[in-house]
């Protein structure tokens, strides 16, 4: 896994994002098309701003699979991810994806919708995989302790209360209570499926985990801890949040 670290946030968003789409550009030019994953939330703003305006990319050719959603969380409420990705990234592009592939976090029977989204993905293996780290750790929605055996590539999972918070914090629910307490999430297996993960983390929030997800036990306790074991994985980080880096692995990341 290779570090690196900016003095703000905007320079490790602009950083992530240039990085991101000069790969997605070599795997439309190697094979014609290509399969990524983004990630959502506030810390991937510029990261998916500068991807967007990333000259070079025929999104006619990118098809694009959705990380997580809220379980029971309608696409028009603020904090659906479905919301943020259209308005954010899909509509955004100078032209339209060539397919999108949605968590349909209101459905009836979430269950299902991780069998079609898992089927779908098993047959378009994921190219470009952006990510970022949770307050607590997560990647995705996978939060400590994260299930590191499943082999299924979408799952229900219970959110726990740091995370809630975390979401509440971020100013997309007006009170904890109104945070759903399930989601359907990308396992963590499934990520590392990743040809190439992208991983942006920015704000001194994040300080804590990716330390111990850099630097701590390698576990299901830290569940972004697994990204050490992908071989092709980038990590950008602004200075506030590799704060409680060492000295040591400071020293030998990428600035």
């Amino acid at each position: 896994m290779s570090l690196s670290i900016y003095a703000n946030a905007e320079q490790c968003g602009v950083a992530a994002g240039q990085y991101g789409a000069q790969r997605l550009r070599e795997v439309l030019e190697r094979r014609g098309e290509a399969n990524i994953t983004i990630a959502t939330g506030a810390s991937q703003f510029v990261m998916l701003m500068t991807l967007v305006e990333s000259p070079g990319i025929d999104w006619s050719k990118v098809t694009l699979f959705h990380l997580d959603e809220y379980v029971g969380l309608p696409e028009t409420h603020p904090a659906s991810f479905r919301k943020y990705i259209k308005e954010r990234f899909v509509a955004k592009l100078p032209t339209a994806l060539k397919k999108v592939y949605y968590v349909d976090g209101s459905a009836s029977d979430p269950a299902r919708v991780c069998a079609e989204l898992g089927k779908a993905i098993k047959e378009r293996p994921i190219d470009v995989c952006f990510i970022g780290i949770g307050e607590n750790g997560h990647i995705a929605f996978n939060d400590p302790p994260a299930d590191f055996a499943t082999e299924e590539p979408y799952i229900v999972v219970e959110l726990d209360e740091k995370c809630r918070r975390q979401q509440l914090g971020e100013g997309w629910f007006p009170n904890l209570d109104a945070v759903p307490k399930r989601a359907i999430s990308m396992s963590v297996w499934q990520v590392l499926q990743s040809q190439c993960l992208v991983n942006t983390v920015p704000d001194a929030r994040k300080a804590h985990a990716v330390k111990i997800s850099i630097e701590g036990e390698l576990c299901p306790n830290h569940p972004a801890s697994v990204i050490r074991l992908h071989p092709d994985c980038s990590t950008f980080c602004d200075e506030p949040a590799a704060a409680e880096l060492s000295a040591l692995t400071r020293r030998f990341c990428r600035r």
